[in-house]
């Protein structure tokens, strides 16, 4: 026992080591560098991640604007905007509830989570951050505790301070349960509609992202469904030909609805049935950070987005 206490830990030094921003966003995530500006501290973990500088005065790469508009596009709606939950209201008022995913509850601690009152199948994710999902495909093999604890400790990060994403600043951390998707072939996709100053202009189209067994995928198209030669590290896009979804043109119409008047927005859409849903609002992919193997790549979403600082 004392053995593998003793692996574990150095396994963990190790990981630090390896990985210098995690010495960066370990603290970060408990408050320890609050008091940091966030300008200096998203340079300082810019240089980490991205190695490189942050320019900020006349930022051009994807990224580095990503990184001007959490310091310099802040509106009060997009605290609601981020907020798992209360965002719910915001898609109601402004295109409708028939998009909406049925909700189960919400929580404002996993001690409140009723499993006998959920169906056999449902997820369940934090309100505050992003990412901080528990999937259950068959309540009878679901491991409830273990997914609490998971839950419990997301709830005790604070996601604003990690990376300094403006609009999660004072969102309070709670848990949501909706309703668990899957199309006819077990996946369901995950059409990202990313819009440029209020223009729908790229689909980033997640497949198998939580399915074992198989590769999940990461697709670049413009609107007119043309495959696009983009990619982000880590994942591969999927080569096989898919026909242009038949809601894909309400997707777009109703991205560009809710992305009004803003400089860059994605919003996240499932396609069940005929049906289009609403998944979320994500205002910096990848939180800024992810990295493109090809710079021109990051060159030309980059150049999409334009700001006061492009003039």
């Amino acid at each position: 026992m004392y053995w593998n206490s003793g692996t574990e830990s150095m396994s963990k030094i190790k990981d630090f080591i390896d990985n210098p921003v995690y010495f960066i966003t370990s603290p970060a995530a408990k408050g320890y560098l609050d008091w940091m500006s966030d300008e200096a501290y998203l340079k300082l973990l810019y240089r980490a991640s991205m190695h490189r500088r942050l320019n900020l005065k006349k930022p051009r790469l994807y990224n580095e604007k990503l990184q001007w508009l959490k310091l310099h596009d802040r509106k009060d709606i997009y605290h609601i905007m981020v907020d798992k939950y209360d965002v719910r209201d915001y898609i109601s008022r402004t295109i409708g509830d028939e998009y909406l995913i049925k909700c189960f509850g919400v929580y404002d601690s996993v001690d409140e989570i009723d499993i006998d009152a959920l169906p056999d199948r449902f997820v369940l994710k934090c309100t505050h951050d992003s990412g901080s999902v528990e999937i259950c495909k068959d309540k009878a093999n679901f491991d409830i505790e273990e997914a609490k604890n998971r839950l419990r400790e997301a709830c005790k990060r604070n996601y604003y301070s990690t990376y300094r994403e403006w609009p999660y600043k004072g969102v309070k951390a709670r848990i949501i349960a909706e309703e668990y998707l899957e199309d006819e072939t077990g996946d369901l996709k995950d059409y990202k509609v990313m819009c440029f100053n209020g223009k729908a202009e790229v689909i980033e189209v997640h497949e198998n992202r939580f399915t074992e067994g198989k590769e999940h995928t990461q697709t670049f198209y413009d609107r007119d469904w043309n495959r696009l030669d983009i990619l982000q590290e880590g994942l591969n896009p999927c080569l096989e030909a898919r026909i242009r979804p038949e809601c894909m043109d309400e997707m777009l119409r109703l991205s560009e609805l809710i992305a009004t008047d803003m400089y860059h927005a994605r919003i996240d859409w499932y396609q069940l049935n005929g049906k289009v849903l609403f998944g979320e609002i994500t205002f910096y992919d990848g939180s800024g950070f992810e990295v493109f193997p090809v710079t021109e790549h990051e060159i030309k979403l980059g150049d999409m987005i334009h700001l006061p600082t492009d003039r």
